[in-house]
């Protein structure tokens, strides 16, 4: 009798199997491949590597301080309140590694303000209203330390560093700040009752200091989040047609977000 063959077709179980097996032998494969592919993609960053430094921008509110004998008679004197010299605040950042907790950052600040008024007692002969309108600029150039709390990463071997995903960290520091405040617009000369239009300004330069807190979030290697809260303290002399007044509060706390790109 002749020998039959029989050839089985590979369903079921078994089949589902060596399915698998071949399609994760295949994903392995191009793991293989794809690895190298990446890591020239990559280049020498900081994936193989410690970061050097950072540098960043940051943009948010500023709640100014406002409480000098200036502000507590621009306030009688006109419609305003402490919270129209709150404002827009701007900041960048460049920061380099000391040690694996501390690095020294150097930051510029600009914070703004601007807000139209009234005369609160007078109006004019028409009963329409004496108004002006308030800039408050300040503007800082700061060096300070930054703290980190936590380890900012961890080390793989000898080649890759890995950043953590949070990072919280505490920050002081000092530096120069200038101030700049302007009113432009109608103003009432109180011996006379007269109404007449000027632009009234004082400016100057002074030192702050700062503390800060606030936390990192990586969302790349490269690439991570910022959130700060900042209080800044400062008071400056007045001049020009303010010099009649003490010193003018430039302290304020500022509330940002922003980016920064490790190198």
């Amino acid at each position: 009798m002749a020998n039959t063959r029989r050839f089985v077709s590979p369903t079921g179980p078994v089949a589902l199997r060596r399915i698998a097996t071949i399609a994760l032998l295949s994903a392995i494969s191009a793991l293989g491949l794809a690895a190298p592919a990446h890591a020239q993609g990559t280049g020498r960053g900081f994936l193989f590597e410690k970061p050097e430094g950072s540098l960043g921008i940051r943009g948010g509110f500023t709640r100014a301080t406002a409480r000098s004998d200036f502000f507590d008679e621009t306030t009688q004197i006109f419609t305003l309140d402490r919270g129209d010299f709150d404002g827009f605040s701007l900041a960048g950042d460049f920061a380099f590694v000391l040690s694996p907790a501390v690095d020294a950052v150097f930051t510029f600040a600009m914070d703004r303000s601007t807000s139209n008024s009234e005369s609160r007692d007078f109006v004019d002969l028409d009963d329409l209203p004496i108004e002006q309108t308030t800039t408050f600029n300040r503007s800082s150039i700061a060096l300070g330390g930054k703290f980190f709390l936590t380890p900012r990463g961890r080390q793989i071997g000898n080649l890759a560093f890995i950043p953590a995903r949070y990072s919280p960290f505490l920050g002081a520091g000092g530096g120069i700040a200038y101030y700049s405040f302007k009113q432009k617009g109608a103003f009432v000369e109180e011996a006379t009752l007269n109404i007449f239009d000027d632009e009234l300004d004082s400016s100057g330069f002074t030192p702050v200091v700062y503390g800060a807190a606030g936390l990192d979030y990586t969302l790349s290697p490269r690439l991570a989040l910022t959130g700060e809260a900042r209080y800044t303290y400062g008071k400056a002399a007045m001049n020009g047609d303010y010099a009649t007044y003490n010193q003018i509060d430039l302290s304020g706390l500022a509330l940002t977000m922003g980016l920064f790109v490790r190198f």
